[in-house]
């Protein structure tokens, strides 16, 4: 009997184990969640900043649909961050969306072209009258991630 019980004692601990482990995706460079801020939190470090390390977590807003090259983080505020993948080394998954995401990398403040900004439009599906209505370049908080875990 007591061996019955430190066997099930095991078999318990293992499948807990085993549920929080596929609760997340791991992509890129092995990372953890230690550290991680929040979108808000970024966004008050990077005044007067042109880049910063740094690990960051937030609810995913949009994916790219052609590959999962590219993702976008909510700010809370009513727009995102674009989140890129260093090197093009790793994609994540192109169904992302509303999945809680842990990056960490790089955050910078970029100017992104209209050509560009008509790519990632195009990337996510856009109509065609959205993607031409694309005239301006945008001066954005971007993030180059080195890896990432979604939940």
């Amino acid at each position: 009997m007591k061996y019955l019980i430190q066997l099930l004692i095991v078999i318990t601990s293992l499948t807990i184990f085993k549920s929080n482990a596929q609760d997340a995706a791991y992509f890129g460079k092995q990372i953890d969640e230690h550290g991680a801020i929040t979108m808000k939190e970024l966004l008050i470090k990077m005044k007067g900043q042109d880049a910063l390390p740094v690990k960051v977590t937030g609810k995913i807003v949009e994916s790219c649909k052609v590959k999962g090259c590219w993702m976008t983080i909510d700010h809370g505020n009513g727009s995102a961050m674009r989140v890129k993948f260093k090197d093009y080394a790793f994609f994540v998954p192109k169904d992302g969306e509303g999945k809680t995401a842990i990056i960490e990398g790089t955050a910078m403040m970029k100017t992104t072209s209209v050509e560009e900004l008509k790519h990632y439009a195009l990337d996510a599906g856009k109509s065609k009258e959205e993607i031409e209505a694309i005239t301006q370049p945008e001066s954005q908080l971007i993030f180059e991630a080195e890896g990432v875990i979604l939940k």
